[in-house]
């Protein structure tokens, strides 16, 4: 028999249902307990956090609280994969930022721009072509140079100063650039370690091309100077030991400190020297220099390095020309002998009659010496092309003066007076040492008055005391002097070797001097170009002089690179005064009367007044009594300098040159 299941009755699906609700409420009770339990536990967390970090930068945010969809939805996301979670955060956090970076994004983005279009090469060549010839440097490119100068110290030399990779841009820090900063942590400053694009040097041949130009008109500065005036002009250069405003050494300072960089400075000041070299080995002489002067010592070193080169430039000319002029004159000797007597020779030769009546040639002959005849042979005397003595620097003349003064040498003076005896017997066949003295040396000659009235006797005069003591240096030179023309001497100075050290010396220079030297003279053409302008004006000349005579008297120190911020202000100060002169006036104006203004003008005037005052004051120090004995021992510069302008008591003073000769 069967028995069947009885229904379940309406009260037992009552308990059913209720207790799968209360399961039911039981777990939501759970669920939101859990909720609330994990967001206490967030807020205790943000205040510890909060606890150990005092600040937080603007925009900081705690974790967010996940809903119950949202951390189920990650449980569910396990089973896909972790990444697509990571990436889901990433994007998440990265929209939760972009509100935040929005406005420094844009700061960043102009400040980049106008970073590059300042260190874009091309912008650059084509704003140093564009320059007013009435306009002076801007305070911006000194502030670059000197902040070269500090970065310079910390290299040896500008090979150094490339190689090494830096740790910031000093010249952006110091010139205003405040992004070199961000920039450095961002690119690990890219920029400075790699210094030109490659795309770059096109234009920076071009910049070199019109530099190296002379008919370009780059760079060209109207300079206005008054010779007559006691404080004349051009003299500042020399008060400062820069270089002559016009000078290549200016142009190049300005071309420099328009480089954002100062590994871009070294950089491009390693391209001249290559040009350099360049104009040597192909015999063009440097735009913008003396073409044949003796290097100017008031002037700054690599002014007178460069005088150097195209002065030597200029020896290698004559003595080729010289050397073939000579070459010519053997030449037509010799076919004259060949073809008829030497008494019927004509043209360009001459000759010289010995006491055996025998004609000479002479060779090496500058010109005829008026009113001097050679006593045993009664011919003329000439005058021969002698060698040219060596280009002294600054810094060679002071090593010379140091080895004469240890070792107590003559130095190249011996050498010097052997070479002309030698030209002088070549020119003149037949002559005696006392010919030469009358020539070389005339206050080592005395004239008898020919007291004997005998006019055939060969001696009419006697030479000094010192020229007749036993061992006298002039006589035992003479007795070992050959007849030999100077271009057939050996070089007394290598004018190929000179050059040579000094282009090397300029490839590893140290880059502190190269920027000082540049610097200095891009100072001097400022205040040389300003004060034709601001002398004249009532309200500012006297605010002029005292910046001008500050800087004198601080770059005449020795140590005035301890006040390149001084100076740069100062310049800027000058700079103000000339473009916006009404800006100056008002400023002076309320300083007076409200010394604690907080402009940045006022300031700067409120500083220079400062400086002024301190400056007076050290002058003073400086400046002996009336009473006090001054010190009549000339300087060693000048000393030493004095014994190579002329002839010392040894070697005496030859006759003046005169300007329109021939050749012979």
């Amino acid at each position: 028999m069967i028995m069947e299941t009885a229904p379940p009755s309406l009260v037992s699906k009552a308990r059913t249902a209720f207790n799968s609700a209360a399961a039911k409420a039981e777990r939501v009770f759970t669920d939101l307990k859990s909720d609330r339990e994990e967001e206490k536990q967030s807020t205790r967390n943000e205040n510890d956090s909060q606890e150990e970090n005092e600040v937080k930068p603007q925009g900081w945010r705690t974790a967010h609280i996940r809903k119950k969809q949202e951390w189920q939805n990650k449980l569910k996301y396990l089973r896909i994969g972790r990444k697509e979670v990571e990436d889901q955060d990433k994007v998440e956090d990265s929209a939760m930022a972009a509100p935040f970076y929005d406005e420094n994004l844009i700061i960043l983005k102009a400040k980049q721009e106008q970073e590059a279009k300042a260190s874009d090469v091309g912008c650059l060549v084509e704003s140093l072509n564009a320059v007013d010839a009435n306009s002076i440097p801007p305070a911006s490119i000194v502030k670059q140079l000197a902040a070269a100068i500090e970065a310079g110290k910390r290299a040896k030399t500008v090979k150094d100063f490339v190689a090494s990779s830096g740790s910031s841009s000093p010249v952006r820090e110091r010139g205003g650039l405040s992004l070199s900063a961000v920039k450095s942590l961002v690119l690990g400053e890219k920029e400075d370690k790699l210094g030109f694009d490659s795309g770059d040097e096109e234009k920076l041949v071009s910049l070199i091309n019109a530099l190296f130009n002379v008919d370009s008109g780059f760079l060209s500065r109207k300079i206005v100077s008054d010779l007559e005036s006691p404080t004349n002009r051009p003299s500042f250069a020399k008060d400062l030991h820069a270089a002559p405003p016009s000078s290549f050494v200016v142009k190049l300072a300005e071309v420099i400190g328009s480089f954002t960089t100062p590994r871009r400075m070294t950089l491009f000041w390693c391209k001249v020297v290559d040009e350099l070299r360049k104009c040597w080995n192909e015999e063009k002489h440097i735009p913008w220099i003396p073409l044949d002067n003796n290097p100017d010592l008031k002037s700054c070193l690599l002014h007178q390095w460069l005088q150097v080169i195209n002065c030597c430039l200029a020896r290698k000319a004559r003595s080729i020309a010289a050397s073939e002029a000579l070459d010519a004159v053997m030449r037509q000797a010799s076919s004259a002998n060949e073809e008829s007597d030497v008494s019927e020779a004509t043209g360009s030769l001459l000759y010289a009659k010995s006491n055996s009546g025998e004609l000479i040639l002479r060779l090496g002959v500058y010109h005829q010496v008026e009113n001097l005849t050679m006593l045993e042979t009664g011919e003329p005397v000439y005058a021969p092309i002698t060698q040219e003595g060596p280009l002294l620097t600054e810094d060679l003349i002071r090593e010379t003066e140091e080895l004469v003064l240890r070792t107590g040498s003559m130095g190249a003076g011996c050498s010097q007076l052997l070479s002309d005896m030698q030209a002088f017997k070549a020119a003149n066949p037949g002559c005696i040492l006392e010919d030469f003295v009358r020539w070389h040396s005339p206050p080592d000659w005395t004239e008898n008055g020919n007291l004997s009235g005998d006019d055939s006797s060969p001696v009419r005069g006697q030479l000094s005391t010192r020229m007749q003591k036993e061992g006298n240096l002039w006589r035992e030179l003479w007795e070992t002097a050959k007849p030999l023309p100077a271009v057939k001497q050996a070089p007394l100075f290598d004018e190929d070797l000179a050059v040579e050290g000094i282009l090397n010396y300029l490839e590893d220079i140290p880059a502190a001097e190269l920027f000082e030297q540049l610097f200095t003279s891009l100072l001097s053409l400022g205040f040389v170009m300003v004060e034709p302008v601001l002398a004249t004006n009532d309200d500012l000349s006297k605010l002029f002089f005292e910046c001008k005579d500050y800087v004198v008297a601080i770059c005449q120190g020795g140590a005035w690179t301890d006040k390149l911020d001084d100076l740069c202000q100062v310049y800027e100060t000058v700079e103000t005064m000339l473009l916006r002169p009404e800006e100056v006036l008002r400023s002076m104006k309320q300083t007076e009367d409200s010394p604690s203004s907080g402009s940045e003008t006022k300031r700067r005037f409120k500083r220079l007044g400062f400086i002024f005052r301190g400056s007076k004051e050290r002058k003073q120090t400086r400046v002996p009594s009336e009473t006090e004995p001054k010190s009549t021992e000339p300087s060693p510069r000048q000393s030493f300098s004095s014994l190579f302008d002329g002839k010392s008591s040894l070697f005496a003073k030859r006759p003046p040159r005169p300007e329109n000769v021939t050749l012979v």
